[in-house]
Formats: C-alpha cells, structure tokens, sequence
C-alpha cells in the first residue's frame, strides 16, 4: 500500500530543501558565495547588454502573437537553455557536460557556477513535476511508479549540485 502524504509533501518541499541547502552553502562559505554572487552580476549585466543590442538591431513594428519576453527575461532564458543543455549532456557523458561548462564559461557570457545552478535547476524542476503527478494519481501502484520516475531526475540534481570542475 503506497500512502500519497509523504509523496505529496515531498513533492512540495523540495525546491525550499534546495533553497535552504544553498542558503547553508552561503553562510558556511560566505567568501565563495560572495565572489560567485558578484561573478553572476557581470555577466548577468553582459548578456542583458547583448540582449539589448540584438534587440536594437532587429527590425522594430513587427506584431506577434505573444508578447516578446524582455530583454532581462531574454538573458535569463539563455542561462536556462545553458542550464537544460548541460543537464541533458549529463545524463550521457558528465565529462563532456562539464566540457561544455567550460566552454560555455570561457565565452565570458556565463560563469559555470550559473550554468551548474541552471542545470541543477532544470533536473529539480522535471524531478518536482514527476513527484508533482505522482501526488495526484488515484491508484497507488501507479503512485509508487510515478514516484520512481522522479528519481533519476533529483539523483541528476545532486550530481550536478555536488559536481567539482575544479
């Protein structure tokens, strides 16, 4: 007999446990964090400036459907593709995922602690919605196999979390 409480709870408290465990980082390494922390506002700042410049030179007037996402939200986007790619190359071959961190870091748009925390983000996130549906599901095998399908996806997280390209 699968018991849905503890899935579902899981389910909700895994994001603040990631959120909390980063807020430890920060207070047991605060000269680390800060430096990363400061890292993140440069090239948060550069690729907000290319954003800007790409959106000065396309063509201006054109109607869409959908509202463009900002220029801000443009560069965030960038990280989280960054992020998605490097969690997706993980799965298959962590040496060239961290290759890819390197490389997408020495291109001086993005640092690799952004792009691992934008990966490590990504595998919580597809972890959270599997646990997210298997908190829903009437039947309890159905439940307890949903609750499986979550589970590469936090192992991911926490290889990513924990990853060292030192």
């Amino acid at each position: 007999m699968v018991d849905p409480l503890p899935v579902v709870y899981l389910g909700h408290t895994v994001a603040p446990l990631l959120d909390a465990a980063r807020a430890e980082d920060d207070a047991r390494w605060p000269a680390a964090a800060a430096r990363e922390r400061e890292q993140a506002r440069r090239t948060s700042a550069a690729r907000v400036a290319l954003a800007r410049a790409q959106e000065i030179v396309e063509e201006l007037g054109l109607s869409w459907p959908v509202p463009l996402p900002t220029v801000e939200q443009g560069a965030a986007i960038d990280l989280a593709g960054a992020g998605d790619q490097v969690a997706e190359l993980w799965r298959a071959d962590p040496a060239q995922a961290a290759a890819l961190v390197r490389e997408l870091a020495a291109g001086g748009e993005f640092t690799a602690a952004e792009v691992l925390d934008a990966a490590v983000d990504a595998a919580t996130g597809a972890g959270v919605l599997a646990l997210a549906d298997a908190g829903t599901a009437s039947d309890p095998s159905m439940m307890a196999e949903q609750c499986l399908e979550a589970v590469p996806y936090l192992v991911l997280a926490v290889a990513l979390a924990s990853a060292d390209l030192d």
